[in-house]
């Protein structure tokens, strides 16, 4: 059986946070868009208090909340892996985090060639 390749992970520290914003604000979600400041960085907010768009699209989930990403977003970003972060400093204007003093952050890998076999074979199954 092959391992599930996931497209968005999550550092210790960012689960951590994710758990102490769940705990203050309920369910959450994420939301990657690729814009320019504060639409550069991985939003968190209230679920259901961001409307996801007919062209986002769902990478997985991290800390049982949901990682939505633009659909141009994703057509660069495609060949790797997210991985969610959490540094010091102010995060996105709207984005809950940034009361904590801690902000999100993306970081990425490149999918290594059998990874990407993975991928595209779901992909496929998904299509059908």
């Amino acid at each position: 059986m092959t391992e599930p390749v996931l497209r968005v992970t999550a550092t210790d520290a960012a689960l951590a946070l994710i758990d102490t914003l769940r705990a203050q604000h309920g369910p959450l979600m994420f939301h990657q868009s690729g814009g320019c400041c504060d639409g550069s960085a991985p939003m968190c907010y209230p679920r259901g208090e961001f409307i996801v768009g007919d062209y986002d699209r769902l990478l997985g989930e991290i800390g049982e909340t949901p990682f939505y990403i633009s659909g141009p977003q994703f057509e660069y970003w495609q060949h790797t892996q997210l991985i969610i972060d959490v540094v010091p400093g102010r995060g996105g204007m709207f984005s809950l985090e940034g009361p904590h003093g801690l902000r999100f952050l993306t970081r990425s890998r490149l999918f290594t060639d059998e990874e990407w076999a993975v991928l595209e074979v779901e992909e496929k199954a998904r299509a059908a």
